[in-house]
Formats: C-alpha cells, sequence, structure tokens
C-alpha cells in the first residue's frame, strides 16, 4: 500500500479538482487528510489504484511523493497501539503518518505510512 503526499496551493476548488480527476480516473480514496497553512495546501491519500493516482498527479503537474504504509488491525483494547509503535521505533523506523482506516467491534485497522519499507521492520 502506498501513501500520496501532495502539495498544492489552497484556494477554494483545488481538492475538488483534485479528487474530481482521481474518480475520473476510477480511483476510489481509502482515506484521506489535507490541511492548509500559510496558502499552502497538503493533501495525504491512500488509494485502491496507486499505478493510476501517479498518472493523475503527473498529468495535473502537482508536486507529490509517496510513502510505503503499512496496515495494521489491532484489538479495540487499551494498549495495542502503543506496543505497535514501540515496535516500529524499536525498529528504527520512523512513522510520517498514521490513520484511522475502519474501526468496529472486532478491532481498529490503522494504516501507518513509513519512512522506510515495511520489510525493515521484525514480525509485528
Amino acid at each position: 500500500m502506498t501513501e500520496f503526499v501532495v502539495n498544492m496551493e489552497n484556494q477554494p476548488g483545488r481538492l475538488a479538482a483534485l479528487t474530481e480527476a482521481l474518480a475520473a480516473s476510477g480511483v476510489n480514496i481509502e482515506a484521506l487528510t489535507a490541511y492548509g497553512h500559510d496558502g499552502e495546501g497538503t493533501v495525504r491519500l491512500i488509494v485502491n489504484d496507486a499505478s493510476a493516482t501517479r498518472r493523475v498527479l503527473n498529468d495535473a503537474a502537482l508536486q507529490h511523493h509517496e510513502l510505503p504504509v503499512l496496515t495494521a488491525l489491532l484489538r479495540h483494547r487499551p494498549g495495542e497501539l502503543a506496543k505497535l509503535t514501540r515496535a516500529i521505533a524499536d525498529a528504527g523506523v520512523n512513522i510520517d503518518a498514521i490513520y484511522v482506516m475502519r474501526a468496529n467491534s472486532d478491532g481498529v485497522e490503522f494504516a501507518i505510512a513509513l519512512d522506510e519499507p515495511a520489510s525493515v521492520l521484525p514480525e509485528l
């Protein structure tokens, strides 16, 4: 799984144009966060089709970069996320972003964008 970090102007319609272009290419957004600061906007998204997303971003000449994403389904109880984030930290891997993908009685699914491939982590 891949996270795309997109930088653009923080202006009305920019996020709408991006999401419309992704939709027109058949891309489903699995998770998204967006924020603005001093006229600049950052959109972080996880999608179902990395190749199509890459094409959309390149065609729109949007500055972006990609990060590998680890997913983890944790039991819904105190300390589970603490154990996971400690294991990642102890492996010397930095967490760049974390998303709650789904939550229900079975647990909470997280997506964690890492500064290195998940393959460098021990079995979690």
